[in-house]
């Protein structure tokens, strides 16, 4: 009896944890789409609202690591359940990440309302925000279902995302060198496609940790990156 007891608490816990990240799942979602919303429509209340709801991320990640640590240390969990939590930190640490880079974009459209504006190509932004978004949601998908199909899938994706990234780098460049007047808007839009090719890679490492939970093994570590520029780590905002 006493160690149905144990087990009985422990997949409590667990059913706590795991609650609590697609909870997170859910919040970052609608911060990816609200802040992809507020930069095409330079809509800067809603800016502010993603800005203001990563604060909701960021506890429930400090949550998630906290009970996490406790289960660890108080349950002395088997190899398959540590993995399990093992996999949920680091998914909560992904998750996070991504608010960041959704708060990022929120920054740059209270900036670019007051700027010289640059039309083009801003629809491409919330295509590649969208994309992310979906690969988000089923990288969750896959984690609720253990899914290994499904976050292979997502996986393969992340290359779509980081050509579009490419594609709308070498655009932005163009724009520039063809009207002074947009160089500094189109540096801000360049900065905002690299925080949503940031998140491609973030999903991805989520979607892999499904494959590592499902299967105990990781998936190829040299997977190539897609993303071939040069500005990608100078970000003033990160």
């Amino acid at each position: 009896m006493p160690d149905q007891h144990i087990q009985s608490a422990f997949d409590r816990d667990l059913e706590g944890i795991q609650a609590n990240i697609m909870k997170m799942g859910g919040l970052v979602e609608d911060a990816i789409r609200k802040g992809a919303v507020s930069l095409v429509s330079r809509d800067e209340a809603l800016a502010d609202q993603v800005r203001q709801g990563d604060a909701s991320i960021d506890l429930i990640s400090e949550q998630v690591n906290q009970d996490a640590a406790r289960v660890i240390a108080l349950r002395a969990p088997t190899a398959v359940d540590l993995r399990l939590i093992l996999s949920v930190i680091k998914i909560s640490t992904n998750l996070e990440r991504i608010g960041d880079y959704a708060k990022n974009i929120a920054k740059r459209t209270t900036l670019l309302a007051k700027m010289y504006p640059v039309e083009e190509n801003i629809g491409a932004l919330k295509r590649m925000a969208a994309e992310v978004q979906g690969m988000l949601k089923d990288a969750l998908d896959a984690y609720v279902k253990r899914d290994f199909e499904l976050a292979e899938a997502v996986i393969e994706r992340d290359h779509d995302v980081d050509q579009m990234y490419n594609g709308l780098f070498r655009e932005y460049l163009t724009f520039m060198m063809e009207d002074p007047r947009s160089i500094t808007a189109c540096m801000h839009l360049h900065f905002t496609a690299k925080n949503i090719e940031r998140m491609g890679d973030h999903v991805t490492s989520i979607a892999e940790q499904v494959v590592y939970l499902v299967t105990g093994e990781r998936p190829d570590e040299d997977r190539p990156k897609a993303d071939r520029t040069s500005l990608d780590n100078h970000d003033p905002m990160r």
